[in-house]
Order: C-alpha cells, then sequence, then structure tokens
C-alpha cells in the first residue's frame, strides 16, 4: 500500500439539516434505510466542529447495498445558520448527493408526489446514463441516475 494513501474507504456525507425528521422521511422514500439515529454533545463534538455548546442529533443512513452512508444531522445548540436553499449547481461548495436508481422515471415521479421538482430536466448521456437533477428537502439537490443500454 502506498504511504501516501491516508484514505481507506469512503463512509459518508453528512448534510446539516433543520428539519431532521422530513428530509430523513424524504431519503427513506427514495430507498435508503436507517442505520442508527443518536445525540452527540459534550467536549469531542465541540472539538470537532469548533463550536463551543454543540449538541447535534443525528440519523445514518444507509443505501440498500450497504454502500457509502449519509448522515443527517440538526443542531439541537447553537441555532443552525441559514445556507442557500435555492443554489444552483454552479456555486461554490457541495452541490449534490447522488443515488443510482433501478427506474428514473418512477423515482422522479415518487418525489414529485411529495412535492419535490426537477430543478431541470431528465438527460440522456451517450445511450449509457440517463440523469436528473431534484430540489429535496431544504434546497438539497438529490441526482438520480439510471443505468440504460
Amino acid at each position: 500500500m502506498d504511504p501516501r494513501a491516508h484514505v481507506r474507504r469512503f463512509d459518508h456525507i453528512g448534510i446539516t439539516v433543520a428539519d431532521l425528521d422530513s428530509v430523513t422521511a424524504f431519503f427513506v422514500g427514495l430507498g435508503l434505510e436507517v442505520e442508527g439515529t443518536g445525540s452527540v454533545e459534550g467536549e469531542f463534538v465541540e472539538t470537532v466542529c469548533g463550536i463551543p455548546g454543540a449538541h447535534c442529533e443525528i440519523a445514518m443512513l444507509r443505501p440498500p447495498d450497504g454502500g457509502t452512508r449519509l448522515e443527517l444531522a440538526t443542531f439541537v445548540t447553537p441555532d443552525h445558520v441559514p445556507g442557500s436553499p435555492l443554489a444552483m449547481a454552479n456555486e461554490l461548495g457541495l452541490r449534490n448527493v447522488s443515488f443510482e436508481v433501478g427506474d428514473l422515471q418512477a423515482a422522479v415521479d415518487a418525489v414529485t408526489a411529495d412535492g419535490y421538482g426537477l430543478i431541470g430536466g431528465i438527460g440522456e448521456y451517450e445511450n449509457s446514463v440517463r440523469m436528473a437533477y431534484v430540489r429535496g428537502p431544504e434546497g438539497i439537490i438529490v441526482s438520480l441516475f439510471e443505468q440504460i443500454g
């Protein structure tokens, strides 16, 4: 193993949200499973986040294949700071979380029925993949893609 290769595996992506229950429900609706929930406070989280008095509620979600997880966190204290809920793909920072789905149109129809919509349209790339960006709860951009051909 290359001694410069510090990373062993991709563990999770963390997203800070205001309404933990509704955002968790959105991702569970897409097919993720709740692996666990909990509360974190005290010296550890204050040190890691650099926020005195930090107290978070967390939901850890995992895809059916057991791959990279999604951590959703909401701050009990201090109050969360608003982000850019209408950010577009060219705004600097983390812009989307992406999932492969079995049937893109069915997935888009399901999130649309729950009140979430497409940012643009459904695109197809070189007869290999169809993809769409959906604006989920709290402005989270969710990339859904389907392998084709």
